[in-house]
């Protein structure tokens, strides 16, 4: 069977990452079987980066590249009706969210504000967590920041770029049915992995104070996480 690799759980969402989130979602929409396995230890996989998936001995990293792979390898439909502007769409918003990544894991890693209430959810979930590795873990996240560029601006700055993503995501998501019409397409995963992050965790960021406040990033959003059930 098909093994999924991806961070833990947190707050009932399957995974607190977006990117692993994205792909849990992706194959539950497809009905493709797998088993998730949840990890923090990224040594073992593709990059050292998560999520990945074992496919029958075939080892993918990357979300899009497992995306790109499962519609090749099983055939799946998902995606098949997209016309060329949707394609052109789906992989701007796409690079969008790659975008406000940096800031959702600022807001959990870096800012001292939130911090601790996303340290002691991770240490109430997951017993087998430390405070010490986490700590650790919060180093190394301190050098990604510095180096990508966004440790260099206050929280301010930083939640203003991530406040700009998620408003030109309101704007275009619908109020009803999914992003391109009444079929859920793998943007609509790939949404929902950063959304859900957001607005299921109960840490009251500028991020989720914005998301909470959008009825129509709210509805797909939880209508997609029924769908993930």
């Amino acid at each position: 069977m098909l093994t999924l690799f991806s961070y833990p759980d947190l707050f009932g969402v399957a995974d607190n990452n977006p990117y692993g989130l994205k792909i849990y979602c992706f194959l539950k929409l497809c009905g493709l079987p797998f088993r998730p396995v949840h990890i923090l230890d990224t040594k073992g996989a593709p990059r050292g980066q998560l999520p990945y998936i074992d496919d029958d001995g075939q080892i993918v990293g990357d979300s899009e590249a497992i995306i790109a792979h499962l519609i090749g390898s099983h055939r799946l439909m998902i995606d098949q009706n997209l016309a060329p502007e949707q394609r052109r769409l789906k992989l701007l918003l796409g690079r969008l969210l790659d975008d406000l990544y940096w800031v959702m894991s600022y807001s959990r890693w870096r800012d001292d504000d939130f911090w601790p209430a996303f340290r002691d959810a991770l240490l109430k979930a997951h017993a087998d967590l430390t405070s010490e590795a986490l700590g650790k873990a919060r180093e190394y996240n301190f050098q990604r920041y510095y180096f990508q560029g966004i440790g260099r601006y206050a929280p301010q700055q930083v939640y203003a770029r991530g406040v700009a993503d998620l408003e030109t995501l309101a704007e275009l998501t619908p109020d009803q049915g999914f992003f391109f019409g009444a079929n859920a397409t793998s943007l609509d995963a790939a949404l929902y992995g950063f959304i859900a992050n957001i607005h299921f965790f109960e840490i009251d960021t500028p991020l989720k104070r914005f998301v909470d406040a959008r009825s129509n990033l709210v509805r797909h959003c939880e209508t997609l996480h029924r769908l993930a059930a």
